[in-house]
Order: structure tokens, then sequence, then C-alpha cells
């Protein structure tokens, strides 16, 4: 038997040495787990840089289109034809019957020997066909034959039972792309405009249509604006509004306006353009410029210029944006002016940011907008037009992968992307007219300033089209500013919500949904155009057309549909309605501002337009 004094002797010792040794052993467990978590994080990183860096080559080569977005298009459509046996017979017959049409029609044609009414015509805002030398034969049936083939493969890809409603839009989308390459109208063998102007001219038309292609393709390649550059340029016959910039910050400049008028309403207008155009659409030749015209009527006027932005701006987030752009601006412009109320407007994503910026500042209690202004500006982005068809989490990993090596969306892949959307007449039309036609088009300004592309920074890019686009978080209260959501219905400034009606990327009915967003008064109005030349639309701008209605936030909804059968549509430009507008909620006039203010950090540093606009 053990001695029990000996042993009480011994335990202290002993459990000192066992405590020493399972510290000891604890710590080299710790140590080497921790070198076994950095060597999986740096095996992981390693990892995902590989993959990120095949995955960008690829997205270089697709022009940022993910293949397996596509393929994921095809065969929800490809399969669920295969198992609808109905929609096929039907199809087969709908060809058919089409082809017994055709052949009816080309038999009266050709024993015509004269035109021939047409059996089936084309959409409105196509213009291919409009010319007269398409009602001769043979060239009547080669667009005719190319209308039902068209129309055809639209029954084909719509309508098919359990395709999801954005791979059927994809699927349209995709078909009418590849069917606009194969048009007639784009082949100088069977387009008779072409042929005539080829024999008129014994072929010079298409020695021109060379030369024009090697200018093209020179100005693009040294990064210039196309068709004669030297006929505009900014703040010599664009952007020419006088004014400052008062403030520079990394990522804007701030015009303030030299007023026109010797009074002006007390509370001054701050517009935030979007990032992803260059600021002076709003400002572009005297006649046709907003913000002059907005001068004109009275109003002291900032503009915000984003930066253009490259590749050491790629971590440059949305609240970076937000934070440098609207907010440092509200802040000058009250600082400036000694307003306590500021009309808030933004241009398409621009007015997104400021409606972000304006949930937040009410919020927070920050009551210092006196209204918020929304041109072709989108606030839910469930139906945000056809730059949405093939945005999901493939697509926004793909760009995101394509941002991350770049730093960001160059001026060429943000211009393409826009340019398919409009294919027939930005692509198409451009190459039969120029090329093949030998005819170059008067450049106008919109025209140059279409051409004066932006970049956007990765992270920024990455954000938007996850929290917006993909997630749609500012329409169902989960987008955070400062760490916590914000909610559009705690606005209480009156809103004036724009829309136009062939806008392919923010269309009417999706900036409409800004009444159902907010518990405000909304005024909203509809003019006729597109989503840029919509916004121009000075007073005297022939064959404009515009529809407004007011409604009070305590009146029942009413949808897009039955908005547009009760609004009249009256004649002419939205400006002055606009102008009526703000100032039925401004102040009596008093005597204009300075410009800038030394004294409280904002001194004029420049002539507008200023530097960042400027900037390649």
């Amino acid at each position: 038997m053990s001695n029990p004094a000996k042993r009480e002797a011994e335990t202290p010792g002993a459990n000192r040495d066992r405590t020493v040794k399972r510290a000891n052993d604890s710590s080299e467990t710790e140590a080497l787990s921790s070198i076994s978590e950095a060597n999986d994080r740096d095996r992981t990183d390693f990892a995902t840089t590989i993959d990120r860096s095949v995955r960008a080559a690829m997205a270089k080569r697709t022009s940022g289109l993910s293949p397996a977005t596509l393929f994921s298009v095809w065969s929800d459509w490809a399969f669920h034809m295969s198992a609808s046996p109905g929609k096929q017979l039907q199809l087969w017959e709908d060809a058919f019957q089409k082809s017994t049409q055709f052949w009816q029609y080309a038999t009266r044609s050709v024993l015509s020997g004269d035109a021939t009414a047409p059996f089936i015509e084309p959409l409105s805002q196509d213009r291919r066909f409009t010319d007269d030398a398409w009602k001769k034969p043979p060239f009547n049936l080669l667009y005719q034959g190319f209308l039902l083939h068209q129309q055809w493969w639209h029954k084909a890809v719509t309508g098919v039972r359990g395709v999801s409603p954005q791979h059927e839009r994809a699927a349209q989308f995709a078909v009418r792309q590849l069917l606009d390459v194969s048009s007639p109208s784009n082949s100088p063998l069977t387009n008779p405009e072409v042929i005539e102007k080829t024999l008129n001219e014994a072929g010079r038309n298409f020695f021109r249509g060379a030369q024009y292609f090697y200018e093209d393709w020179r100005r693009q390649a040294l990064g210039n604006v196309p068709n004669a550059p030297e006929e505009y340029a900014v703040g010599r016959n664009l952007a020419m509004t006088p004014g400052k910039v008062v403030l520079r910050n990394d990522l804007i400049e701030l015009i303030q306006y030299e007023p026109s008028t010797d009074k002006v309403r007390p509370e001054p207008i701050l517009i935030t353009p979007a990032w992803i155009m260059k600021y002076y659409i709003l400002d572009l030749s005297p006649e046709n410029s907003l913000v002059k015209y907005l001068t004109e009527q009275g109003f002291t006027v900032f503009m915000i210029s984003w930066k253009n932005p490259g590749r050491g701006d790629r971590d440059r987030g949305m609240d970076d944006y937000r934070q440098l752009g609207p907010m440092a601006a509200l802040d000058a412009v009250q600082a400036i002016t000694g307003g306590e109320k500021i009309h808030a407007v933004g241009y398409c994503l621009g007015g997104t940011l400021l409606s972000i910026a304006a949930a937040a500042m009410a919020r927070d209690g920050d009551d210092r907008l006196a209204s918020v202004s929304l041109l072709a500006a989108q606030t839910d982005f469930i139906e945000a037009g056809e730059l949405t068809l093939f945005i999901n989490e493939s697509e926004v990993a793909y760009l995101e992968d394509m941002m991350w090596e770049q730093g960001c969306l160059d001026t060429k892949q943000m211009a393409g992307a826009f340019q398919i959307l409009r294919s027939n007449d930005l692509i198409w039309s451009r190459i039969v007219r120029e090329y093949l036609m030998g005819e170059r088009g008067s450049l106008i300004d919109l025209m140059a300033w279409n051409a004066d592309a932006t970049r956007m920074p990765y992270r920024m890019h990455s954000e938007y089209l996850r929290k917006l686009f993909l997630n749609n978080e500012l329409a169902i209260g989960k987008f955070a500013v400062d760490g916590r959501p914000i909610a559009l219905s705690d606005i209480r400034a009156p809103v004036f919500a724009l829309g136009t009606e062939t806008d392919h990327v923010a269309p009417w009915q999706s900036v409409f949904k800004i009444n159902l967003l907010t518990d405000t008064d909304v005024t909203f109005a509809l003019t006729s155009g597109g989503h840029n030349a919509g916004i121009v639309s000075e007073p005297g701008h022939a064959r404009r057309q515009y529809r407004i209605q007011t409604r009070r936030h305590d009146e029942r909804h009413i949808d897009p549909d039955s908005w547009i059968k009760k609004t009249q549509e009256q004649e002419g430009s939205w400006w002055p309605e606009w102008s009526r507008w703000l100032n039925d909620r401004s102040g009596e006039f008093i005597a204009p501002p300075k410009v800038g203010s030394s004294s409280k950090g904002y001194a004029p540093m420049c002539d507008a337009p200023g530097a960042y606009v400027l900037g390649e």
C-alpha cells in the first residue's frame, strides 16, 4: 500500500506538472489549428483566384455573358417544349397556314408583276422595310417571308407551359437578336435600296462606306468620339451654361450655375445624374439645356459631375457614391445658399441613388428636402427592362469576375450592353446606312454625348447588380444604409416621377411603381421618347406629348394601364409642367446667392464644366 502522507506531499507538484503539460499541449494544438486554418484559407484564396481568373478570361471572350445563363434559358425552353406535344402540333399547323398564305401572296405578286399589298405588317417600331422598293417583287417576298419567320419564332418561344417568365423573355430577346442578323435588309444582295444606290452611283457608295468603316475603326481604336468629333466639344458647344466648380472630392465635382434672373426661388435645385453617363446630357447645346432652362425659370441650380473611375477606384461602393455624391453635395448647397430646403433631382441611376439617400435622411430625421424629382429612375427592379433578362446569380458572378480582374467595367462593355438592346436602330441600320449606302448621317449633340462613354468600379457595379437588380432590396425594405435598412415609405417630401414611353432601360411601368412604394404625394408624368431623348425635350421640340396626374398620399392606387387610359395626352414639352410643379413648392423670390462661399470652404475652383467631365 502507498503512503497517504507521501502521496499528499507529492500531489501539488504533480498537479502543477500535469497542468503545465496540458497547457503546453493545448497551446500546441491551438497553434497547429491556427496554422491549419491559415493554410486552408491560403489554399481557398489560391483556388478562388484561379477560378475567378479563368472565368474572367472566359467573360472577355463572351462579352460578359455567362454561357451557363444562355444554356439555362435554352434548356428550360427545350425541355418544356419537348414535353408539350400540343404546342408542337399548334406550331406545325401555324407553319402550314403561314406557308399557304405566303405562297398565295407570292402567286398574286408574280402574276400581277407589280406591288402587292402585304399580308403581314412589321411592328410599328420596325422601320427597315418602309421604303417603296420593298413593295415590289422579289423584295416583297423576301421581307414578307422574313416577317413570317420572325412571327413564327415569337410564337415558338412564348406560351410554353412551365418555362419561367424570365427565361421566356430572354428567349424572345435572344431569338430576336439572331433573326435580326439574317434580315434581308442587312445584305447588299437582298436590299433593294442598296442595289438601287449601287446602280445609280456605279458602286461609289461601297467606296465611301469602306472609308467610313476605316474612320470609325480608327476613332474607336484611339478612343475618340465617332463621326467628326471636332463638331462637338465639351466646354465649347456642349455644357455651355456658365458656372463654377465649388466642390471637388474623390468622386464628384459640384457645379453651381450662375443665375439668369434678378430674383430666384429660395430653394436651390441639386441634380444627381447617373454615374454611367456624363452629366451634360442635362446641359447639351444652349437651345436644349435643361440646366439653362431651370436657371431662366428663376432657380439656383447645382449639378453633380461624376469622376470617370479607373482601376484605382475598384473598391468604391454604393455607400461611397451616396456619401461623396448627393450627401456631400447637399451639405455644400446648404452652406453656400443658406437655404433650409433643397429640391433634389435624380436622373436614371442617379435617381435611384437619390431615393436611397432620401429614404435614409427621412429615417434619420433629416428634413432638408423640399421635393424629390426622379427622372426615368427606378426604385423597384422586378420589371427593370431588357437589361435584367439575363441577370441571375450565374451572370452576376460572371460579371463580377470580369470586373474583379479589370477593376472596372470599361467604356466599350458599357456601350455594347446598351446598343444590343436596340440592335436594329443602333447597330444594323447604321451599318446599312453608312457602310452599304455610303451615307454618313450628321452628328447631333445627343449622339456626341452618347459616344462619350464612362466606366464603373468593380465593387459599386457588383453591389448595385446584387442589391438592386438581383435581390430588389430597395423595394422590399432590405437595403441597408449605415448598417440599418431603409424604407422608401419614410419619405414625406412630395415626389415628381417621370417615365418615357419607349424606354428600354427604365420602362415607364417600372418607374410608375414609386406610387406603390411611398406614402407621400406623387405626381407622375409620362412623356414621348426614350430614356435619353424623352428627357431632352425642350419647349418647341417637334412631336412631343406628355401626360401628367397627381395622386395624393391618401388616395387609392391605380395601375399603369388604367392610369394611361384616364390621363389625357397633352401636346408639348413636360419641362414647363415640371417647372410649375417646382414653383408651387417653393418660397417667394429672393436675391440670388453668390457663386461659392470661400468662408465656408466652398471657394470657386474653376469654370464649368470642370475637370472630371473631361476625364477619359
